[in-house]
């Protein structure tokens, strides 16, 4: 069980002192994720504390490689109205 932060990450620090575990650390190139401390936060919280605060949707994956922060989740936007909306502006 652990998370993992991909490259999209922009270093904001935001994930860093949320973590109850101390699990995560900034990288030469972006914040990581140590899976030995990584505990989901699980017994801390109900939901992964570094997903809920990071403000580049799909950047906090689980195990399976899934983004726990995914499309939609920081606008509550569903992916395909928000590309409605975009080929709407677009089309202007």
């Amino acid at each position: 069980m652990a998370l993992s932060i991909v490259d999209s990450c922009v270093n904001c620090w935001a994930c860093y002192d949320v973590c109850p575990s101390n699990a995560i650390y900034q990288s030469s190139a972006h914040f990581k994720i140590n899976p030995k401390k990584c505990t989901e936060c699980e017994g801390d919280y109900a939901h992964p504390q570094c997903a809920s605060i990071c403000p580049i949707e799909e950047t906090i994956l689980d195990a399976a490689g899934e983004a726990i922060n995914p499309l939609g989740s920081l606008t509550g936007i569903p992916p395909e109205k928000m590309k409605e909306a975009m080929d709407e502006i677009q089309a202007r």
